[in-house]
C-alpha cells in the first residue's frame, strides 16, 4: 500500500521541497495551501485550502483512513503589524493554532497508519524578534506543542518532531541574501559559511518520517548551519 503524506504550505519554499523529496521517496503526497504554488510538480495533490477554516480541514481529512505523515510547513509573519493584537492573532493561528487543528484532523489517519508529524519551528523561535513578536512565538510554541503531541501520541505509535530552519534561500528570504550588507552580517555568524537550500531542510523532513527515525521523537531539529549555537 502507498503511504500517504499531506503538506500544509507545500507550494512553495521548504514545503514545496519537501512535497517533491516524499513524492520521490514514493509517498503519494497531496499539499494544502492558498493561491497558485511556486511550482507545480507531476504526481502532487494540489488543494485548495485554508488551515484556518475548521469545517474545510475537517471535511478533506474526512477522506483519509490512514495518514503516514503530516508536515505542517504554513506559516506566515508581518513585518508591520505583529505588535497590533489583530496582526497577532492572525499569525498565531495559522503559525500554531492551524498545527493543532491539522494534526488534530489527521490524528484517526496517523494512528491507523502508526504515523509521523513534522512541525515548522525557527530559529527565531530562539532568540527574541523586536520586529515579529507573534512569528518568534509562535514558533518557540510549536517546539512546545511538539513536545506535547510526541508524549500523548506515543502509546498510539504516533512521533512528533520539529525542525527549525535558519537561514534558507527561498523567495521570502531573497531580499535579505541580495543585501550585501545584511547577507554579510548573516554569512558573517554562520559557522559552516553559507545558506542553507530548501532541499537541506526536506531532507531531514524525510529522514524524521522514516523508519530510520522510528525511535526519534519530541525534539526539534536545528537546521541552520550552526547559526543558532554561534
Amino acid at each position: 500500500m502507498k503511504k500517504t503524506a499531506i503538506v500544509t504550505g507545500g507550494g512553495s519554499g521548504i514545503g514545496l521541497a519537501a512535497a517533491q523529496r516524499l513524492l520521490a521517496d514514493g509517498y503519494e503526497v497531496f499539499t494544502l495551501g492558498l493561491g497558485e504554488p511556486e511550482l507545480r510538480v507531476e504526481g502532487i495533490h494540489y488543494q485548495e485550502l485554508d488551515v484556518t477554516n475548521d469545517e474545510a480541514v475537517n471535511d478533506f481529512f474526512a477522506q483519509f483512513e490512514r495518514v503516514d505523515a503530516i508536515v505542517n510547513a504554513a506559516g506566515i509573519i508581518d513585518h508591520n503589524r505583529e505588535w497590533e493584537l489583530d496582526g497577532f492573532s492572525r499569525v498565531m493561528d495559522v503559525n500554531l493554532t492551524a498545527v493543532m487543528r491539522i494534526t488534530n484532523a489527521a490524528l484517526p489517519g496517523l494512528k491507523a497508519a502508526r504515523g509521523a508529524v513534522v512541525n515548522f519551528a525557527s530559529m527565531w523561535g530562539i532568540f527574541g524578534s523586536a520586529k515579529t513578536p507573534a512569528y518568534a512565538s509562535s514558533k518557540a510554541a510549536i517546539s512546545e506543542l511538539t513536545r506535547c503531541m510526541a508524549v500523548a501520541w506515543a502509546t498510539d505509535g504516533v512521533r512528533a518532531n520539529a525542525v527549525a530552519p535558519g537561514w534558507i534561500l527561498t523567495n521570502l528570504s531573497r531580499r535579505a541574501f541580495e543585501d550585501p550588507v545584511r547577507s554579510e552580517g548573516i554569512m558573517a555568524r554562520i559557522p559552516m559559511k553559507a545558506w542553507g537550500a530548501p532541499e537541506d531542510v526536506a531532507n531531514v523532513i524525510a529522514f524524521l518520517v522514516s523508519e530510520n527515525a522510528r525511535y526519534v521523537t519530541g525534539t526539534t531539529l536545528p537546521v541552520d548551519g550552526g547559526y543558532s549555537i554561534a
